[in-house]
């Protein structure tokens, strides 16, 4: 299975890399953890894509509680950092790397306040229907651990869930700006911060009866 475009580093992004990257202003970014908890399960692995669809996965290793280059990245004011379920991604960065990622933009939320006509929004289902791409999810639910032996599978998986976020991210505006519900969503992704602090602080439940 052949890997296009695609950069494997380890720790950090190389300075070539982050200076790429620096220079768009939307960026795809996802995360590969041991497991749904951040304060339990660690992150192993952060893939980005830029707008012409140039991937890199950086590899976190065990212990690692720093990646200066991917910070300054993350927390660049002029790009925009797009994630499905950014929730749960910008609370793995900022628990084990110190990372404040902004700003952002959630596909996830966006899903759900544009495509009320359906209560499929996991990232298959909307980049199946969005950019016309069947995602293979098979390598999902593996070991990410072990990030110095990850296989090929592993890390097309990877790759293919960022490759197509930032189309996906333009056409969720369109239908919100279409539906006016735009600025609603602006502000869900303003408020999710806080919610994130909430996680990591085991509050995720202060919103319930």
């Amino acid at each position: 299975m052949a890997l296009d475009n695609f950069l494997l580093c380890d720790r950090d992004l190389p300075a070539e890399l982050l200076e790429r990257y620096m220079q768009a202003d939307a960026i795809a970014v996802d995360t590969e953890t041991m497991g749904l908890k951040p304060g339990r399960d660690r992150l192993c692995l952060v893939q980005l894509c830029d707008p012409d669809g140039y991937v890199s996965a950086m590899r976190v290793e065990l212990g690692q509680t720093e990646a200066p280059n991917l910070k300054a990245l993350m927390e660049a004011k002029h790009s925009t950092k797009i994630f499905h379920f950014a929730r749960f991604d910008i609370a793995a960065l900022k628990n084990q790397l110190g990372i404040q990622t902004a700003p952002f933009f959630c596909t996830k939320i966006a899903s759900k306040l544009a495509r009320t006509y359906t209560g499929s929004h996991g990232l298959k289902s909307v980049v199946r229907e969005l950019a016309g791409v069947e995602l293979d999810k098979t390598a999902q639910s593996s070991d990410w651990g072990n990030v110095m032996a990850l296989s090929e599978e592993q890390l097309a998986y990877a790759a293919n869930d960022v490759r197509y976020l930032i189309e996906v991210r333009e056409k969720l505006i369109t239908m919100l700006q279409r539906e006016g519900r735009w600025e609603l969503a602006q502000g869900c992704m303003d408020c999710l911060p806080t919610i994130v602090d909430l996680d990591l602080r085991q509050f995720g439940n202060v919103f319930e009866h």
